[in-house]
């Protein structure tokens, strides 16, 4: 019997040598879609400081600083900084004052200072440094006393 089997085996072997085995092939498709995005952190915030003649609080005067922000993003968005609407002024202080925030980066991508949103093209990382200028017009002046204004970083 045990010969029977193997007799057999060999048989079948012998005929299936001369034809070839059917082969197969198939194609798996990967899609992904990334979106444009962008994220914002803000390593430090501002300082101004009055000009001489007392008609400009800002973070260009001496002794001032911009605040910095890190950006990341894919591309295909704009950066901008909102009109100024949170201050804190104090209460001797009854003139009118013109807030004018502005913008620069490097990194990924450089921009001049500006104050109009701005395309962000490149992905990759920013740093952004963000200034703030209030002045006064005619013969207003700033008074004694502590000043925040907020200035919101958008990236969309």
């Amino acid at each position: 019997m045990k010969f029977l089997r193997a007799a057999t085996a060999a048989g079948l072997l012998a005929a299936c040598t001369g034809h070839q085995a059917s082969a197969a092939t198939g194609n798996v498709l990967f899609n992904g879609t990334i979106t444009a995005t962008c994220t914002i952190t803000v390593n430090s915030n501002g300082t101004m400081t009055v000009s001489s003649n007392l008609q400009s609080l800002s973070s260009h005067n001496a002794g001032g600083s911009a605040g910095s922000a890190q950006v990341d993003t894919t591309g295909g968005v704009q950066l901008s900084v909102d009109p100024v609407t949170t201050t804190t002024v104090p209460t001797s202080d009854v003139t009118a004052t013109t807030w004018t925030p502005t913008f620069a980066t490097t990194g990924a991508q450089t921009i001049a200072e500006t104050g109009t949103a701005t395309a962000l093209t490149v992905p990759g990382t920013s740093t952004v440094a963000v200034n703030l200028a209030g002045t006064k017009s005619g013969t207003n002046r700033f008074s004694a006393g502590n000043y925040q204004a907020t200035v919101t970083l958008r990236c969309e």
